[in-house]
């Protein structure tokens, strides 16, 4: 009975450290014996196999069915025989009859021992998933473990994570044993357990980082409305504030630039244009090309189509390196956006070059090029 004892003592562990229900085990068990004795003994439909809680005796009944003609040996049992077990059967009434084991303990402690080893198995990855989907889609430190065709491999501690060759920042290098933040992109629950995928060029990720940094965008004093990012190199967010008394844009930079600095920091060096968020679509348009200074927004609401007008020492900086600057202020404002130098802008009107149609276009040429 030791050994007994020590399996039902193992299991009120397994219960207590793994979390993995007595009765869950049980059941598994009881349904693999089945299975087991099945295979080993001959089949038997109407077998049951019966773990008792209490003690871990295993026992195996045959159930039988009461009838007046027996027909299937395996399946019925006539009154008669049925009332000389106990007189208390009737007619339709199910026997069991328990069963020799013969030789089903060793069947049933092998058994027993793969049933637990899995279900501890299962056990573990159903939680470690748990535990990471409710990290999905947050930020998460980790180390780098390993690097492996391109993948980054990240260690958190109960798993190891992947980050694929997109989800990296170009041109950032890694190096194994550095520690880094990282975006929970997705948490799959697969036959090997929880599957992790991270980013740190997920736009998410920034915006994640700036929760962290700002308390007043926590508390949701402060509100990030758009984000737009070339991993690596630049990103565009636009912010606004529900109390007047707090500046978005200071809040988001912090004094000194400290909690901007610390952003960037993170990021390797990725610049960062934090601009005002406005209702106005012309103002919002006018700042989404920062640090450019504009003279004109025109715009056809109906097309989502703005021309805008900059000083022409401004042009390239209003465009910016490869069109980025201007780039990422169309994918900020989600508006198409036509930049024009003023004195260009000028020269194209007199070749008939343009066609003036955007709301206060005309107005404005009509004013000597002045709003």
């Amino acid at each position: 009975m030791k050994g007994t004892t020590d399996f039902l003592r193992a299991l009120d562990e397994i219960e207590r450290d793994k979390g993995v229900s007595k009765e869950i085990i049980f059941d598994s068990l009881e349904k693999a014996l089945l299975k087991s004795y099945e295979k080993n003994f001959g089949e038997y439909e109407n077998v049951k196999i019966n773990i008792n809680r209490t003690n871990g005796k295993v026992e195996l009944f045959s159930l039988k069915t009461v009838v007046e003609v027996v027909e299937d040996n395996i399946t019925e049992i006539s009154l008669e025989d049925a009332k000389a077990i106990s007189s208390k059967y009737s007619l339709g009434d199910e026997v069991s009859i328990k069963l020799k084991t013969m030789d089903f303990g060793r069947v049933a402690a092998q058994t027993a021992r793969n049933i637990v080893i899995q279900k501890i198995k299962d056990a573990e990855r159903e939680v470690i998933y748990n535990d990471f989907q409710d990290k999905e889609r947050e930020l998460i430190s980790g180390q780098i473990q390993r690097i492996d065709r391109n993948n980054l491999f990240v260690n958190l501690g109960k798993l190891e994570a992947i980050v694929t060759p997109p989800e990296q920042i170009k041109n950032e290098v890694y190096r194994v044993g550095e520690r880094l933040k990282f975006y929970v992109k997705e948490v799959k629950n697969t036959t090997k357990g929880a599957q992790v995928l991270l980013s740190r060029s997920d736009v998410n990720f920034v915006l994640r980082l700036f929760e962290l940094e700002v308390p007043e965008i926590l508390d949701g004093t402060v509100e990030i409305q758009s984000i737009a990012r070339e991993p690596g190199s630049r990103t565009k967010i636009s912010v606004f504030s529900k109390n007047n008394d707090v500046d978005p844009v200071g809040a988001c930079v912090g004094y000194k630039r400290s909690r901007v600095s610390s952003i960037i920091n993170e990021l390797k060096g990725e610049k960062i244009d934090i601009i005002v968020f406005s209702k106005d679509v012309k103002e919002y348009l006018s700042n989404s090309l920062s640090p450019s200074e504009v003279i004109a927004v025109f715009t056809n609401e109906s097309e989502n189509r703005a021309r805008i007008i900059v000083p022409d020492s401004q042009l390239s900086l209003a465009i910016g390196k490869e069109g980025q600057n201007a780039r990422l202020a169309a994918k900020l404002t989600n508006w198409r956006i036509d930049i024009k130098g003023l004195e260009k802008y000028k020269e194209d009107l007199i070749n008939g070059n343009i066609e003036v149609g955007f709301d206060g276009e005309q107005e404005f040429i009509d004013n000597g090029f002045e709003l």
